[in-house]
């Protein structure tokens, strides 16, 4: 039985979905686009995991487009479509999502991690873009990456199609961490338990609102960011937040309980 491309399992309540053709460093195929987007879809879906992982099997994060599969012609409208359907889940699902860079993390790899919330990075990383050298756009990364590194930098990294080192992404914020290869998995496992310190409710609500207000004036934004206050005084999590706060402990948010 052939491997999936990309693989999923939930685990103390971290989704965990990760590129699996280590052979050709997590290089995007058809089939791994469609795998991609039903894991997003799943990992959205289970209720019992509040934070999501993004991560490459083997000796890379991801190379970006199977070239051989471009240069074959078998790359078609079927692959941009679920491309850009697992990454507009990662961007808008409710949970907090973030990507793991390690050796080549360059095209679709970048395009990837820019979809989630937040992305950590090893020292021996190397990031950028490449599309257009190829005769692309890079469609995953020409919505969001303005928005992560200001247009001067997202025009740098997108036409001239430079690499950056882990230290220079850091700078321009284009990584939230960077980290040993060593201290990955300690490192992983520290921003899962900061996010799992946040509500739930009140993260999901923020990251919506945020995303939102690149399209909208903020004043239009209101009475939605009201109700959604609305929302967040009602939860559970804010009946717990407010106990630790009179028992001088920090509040516990996982595991979750059930809504009301």
């Amino acid at each position: 039985m052939t491997e999936s491309p990309v693989t999923f399992e939930a685990s103390d309540g971290v989704g965990w979905i990760t590129l699996n053709r280590p052979a050709v460093l997590n290089a995007l195929s058809t089939e791994l686009v469609v795998a991609l987007a039903d894991c997003a879809a799943r990992a959205a879906a289970d209720t019992t995991v509040a934070q999501v992982v993004v991560r490459g099997a083997g000796r890379a994060f991801c190379s970006g487009m199977d070239r051989t599969a471009l240069a074959a012609g078998t790359v078609g409208d079927a692959f941009y479509r679920h491309w850009n359907r697992a990454l507009d889940c990662l961007e808008d699902m409710p949970k907090v999502t973030l990507a793991v860079l390690h050796g080549y993390s360059i095209g679709g790899g970048l395009q990837l991690a820019l979809a989630c919330d937040l992305r950590v990075a090893t020292d021996d990383a190397v990031i950028g873009l490449g599309a257009t050298r190829h005769g692309l756009v890079p469609d995953g990364a020409v919505l969001r990456l303005a928005r992560v590194v200001g247009v001067g930098r997202a025009k740098e990294l997108a036409l001239l199609n430079e690499n950056v080192s882990p230290a220079e992404a850091r700078a321009m914020g284009l990584v939230n961490r960077v980290c040993s290869r060593a201290d990955l998995d300690r490192t992983v496992a520290a921003i899962v338990e900061t996010a799992r310190a946040a509500s739930p409710t009140a993260n999901a609500h923020t990251k919506r609102l945020l995303h939102s207000s690149f399209h909208r004036d903020p004043r239009e934004q209101l009475e939605e960011v009201l109700r959604a206050q609305d929302e967040c005084v009602r939860s559970w999590e804010m009946g717990e937040a407010n106990r630790a706060w009179h028992e001088k402990r920090e509040a516990r948010f996982y595991p979750p309980r059930p809504r009301a």
